[in-house]
């Protein structure tokens, strides 16, 4: 593929001189071009082939007619007026508006933003403001969610807004609401009013601006929850989510002759990344079983479209594992697949092989701001690898492990993990300090995982420098909640910790000390943060305490409240993390 570079220098995924030091093979080919471009060869290599399926709509596309959608619709968001660099949300589960998004803003540069479809109010209103979105394409409902209700909330003069010229108080920057759907709504326009929008004027104007992107241009921004309350704005390019879909699926064989089911969100790197541009490299197809995940509608999907590749979260596989008629579902089809998002147990590694005939299925690591992955295992790595460790180095990134001192640490002592190399992330979108306190000297990414690598480059992931829970995949920040539940004027402090859990990796845990005089129950608390925050921020566990340990220097000791919460609920701990 002529967008394709190779680079000189090779050198050994093996750690170096002794050290937690790996550094991917820098031997293969990496691009230096952009997605559209990318997009656009593998349209002319396959055409007539299967791209994406979205069985629960009913709609279906080679590549030709998906590349002809795309056009479509970036003619139609250039004729409303925006250009490359806006900002455009796009909230809503896995529905082909939002793969038609996802290629028709990088066609012509304007910067994809992802919102959670777990969002409320309050996350909603940050994140539209924070990077400016100029404009937002959304569902009209999702589960409980209303996104419409939610939208006319904070911005009532929607209803008397003419569509496209949006003045809202609460959304400065906000002009554009997009809905789905057939019906109609005040001061929004319909997705197909948008592809019918374009003319030959802009449809024409399409390959000039593509060939005047970038690979170094923002492309995409996905939010992460932060440390200090607010989500950050992980602001990606064209290069670095377009090697690491490339990197991600060659490491599982891919081709056009694959056939993926992505039953992963599209607003996460796995499902838009891992997923979607994944399959563009290679020319597989993307078949989407349903909006959101459903054990039964996946397993359906694979036997009935015969895919080869399966993603998911352990969890996931272990609630396919535990259907009563799973046995009725010939997988016979599936090769291979990632598991990623938390530890898969052993048990559930030996059926996804067996059961699910998925031989070749791999693990990885990463995080949204690198891309994601940096770790992955092989396809034929023995399977207490693939339990007990992420995997070795992707190629063209350098990994460390240092102590607190930054010193790299000797092969099978612990360190944070530091990352550097094509995938790192530009910065959190209008936030130099916190994006200075995590990419320092040198490019290198703090990271904030504590791992080992062994002497043959595998990395194991066991634990967090600060104290970050992983709910089913889902990355939950304490500080972002407790700074919410401290809005509850009953609450005089609170602490949220993780505790294990054998189907989700961990659940999300308060200890709270009320107010003098106040009285509250569990119930109270979750209902507090119903509707505000994202369901799997929302406590599983609250105990009310009067008061909580410390330190002799005022720290909480969170460690203590885990161990007391694991003893009362009679958990266990996991042995990888």
């Amino acid at each position: 593929m002529t967008v394709l570079n190779e680079t000189k220098a090779a050198s050994s995924p093996l750690p170096q001189g002794g050290l937690s030091h790996v550094i991917g093979d820098k031997n293969e080919p990496i691009y230096e071009t952009t997605i559209p471009e990318v997009f656009a060869d593998t349209v002319s290599k396959f055409g007539t082939r299967d791209a994406a399926i979205f069985v629960e709509q009913d709609r279906r596309f080679n590549w030709n007619e998906l590349s002809r959608e795309v056009d479509i619709l970036a003619a139609g968001l250039l004729a409303l007026g925006l250009e490359k660099g806006d900002r455009v949300g796009i909230w809503s589960p896995n529905r082909v508006e939002w793969l038609l998004t996802q290629f028709a803003t990088a066609r012509i540069g304007i910067v994809m933003v992802n919102i959670n479809p777990a969002y409320r109010l309050s996350e909603l209103e940050y994140v539209l403001n924070k990077v400016g979105c100029a404009a937002l394409i959304t569902a009209a409902t999702f589960k409980t969610s209303d996104y419409l209700a939610m939208l006319n909330e904070l911005a009532p003069e929607l209803a008397t807004s003419d569509s496209g010229r949006l003045n809202a108080a609460k959304f400065p920057s906000l002009k554009t609401v997009i809905r789905m759907g057939d019906d109609k709504t005040p001061g929004m326009y319909n997705f197909q009013d948008i592809m019918a929008l374009g003319g030959p004027e802009q449809l024409a104007s399409l390959d000039r601006i593509t060939q005047s992107l970038d690979k170094d241009d923002p492309i995409n921004i996905q939010f992460t929850s932060g440390t200090t309350g607010a989500p950050k704005g992980a602001t990606l390019t064209h290069a670095n989510i377009l090697n690491n879909a490339h990197f991600t699926t060659k490491a599982i064989k891919f081709s056009e002759n694959d056939r993926l089911c992505i039953p992963v969100p599209l607003y996460h790197c796995f499902g838009m990344v891992m997923g979607t541009l994944g399959c563009v490299t290679k020319g597989a197809c993307m078949i989407f079983p349903a909006e959101a995940f459903a054990p039964d509608s996946t397993l359906k999907t694979v036997q009935d479209e015969h895919c080869t590749a399966l993603y998911g979260v352990p969890a996931m596989f272990i609630a396919m594992l535990a259907l009563p008629d799973f046995s009725k579902f010939d997988l016979s089809s599936l090769r291979t697949g990632i598991m990623a998002g938390a530890p898969c147990p052993i048990e559930i590694m030996n059926r996804v092989q067996a059961d699910m005939n998925m031989s070749e299925v791999t693990i990885a690591y990463g995080m949204t701001e690198t891309s994601p992955v940096s770790f992955q295992s092989a396809t034929d790595d023995p399977v207490e690898k693939r339990v007990s460790t992420v995997g070795r180095i992707h190629p063209h990134v350098e990994v460390k492990l240092v102590d607190e001192d930054g010193a790299i640490v000797p092969v099978g002592q612990k360190g944070e993990l530091w990352t550097r190399g094509y995938s790192v992330m530009s910065g959190y979108w209008g936030d130099k300090e916190r994006t200075a306190e995590t990419i320092v000297d040198g490019g290198w990414m703090r990271t904030g995982d504590l791992g080992i690598i062994d002497d043959e480059g595998y990395c194991n992931i066991v634990g967090r420098v600060k104290d970050m829970i992983i709910r089913g995949g889902e990355n939950v920040y304490p500080a972002e909640v407790e700074e919410f539940l401290y809005r509850n004027p009953q609450i005089s402090e609170v602490q949220v910790f993780g505790v294990p859990s054998e189907r989700m990796g961990e659940e999300v845990c308060a200890w709270i000390v009320l107010q003098s005089g106040e009285t509250a129950t569990e119930d109270d608390i979750k209902a507090f943060c119903q509707g505000q925050i994202a369901h799997y921020k929302v406590p599983s566990f609250v105990r009310f305490v009067s008061e909580l340990p410390m330190t002799v220097t005022g720290k909480p000791q969170k460690f203590i409240m885990r161990d007391q919460m694991i003893e009362e609920l009679g958990l266990t701990i996991s042995v990888t993390a």
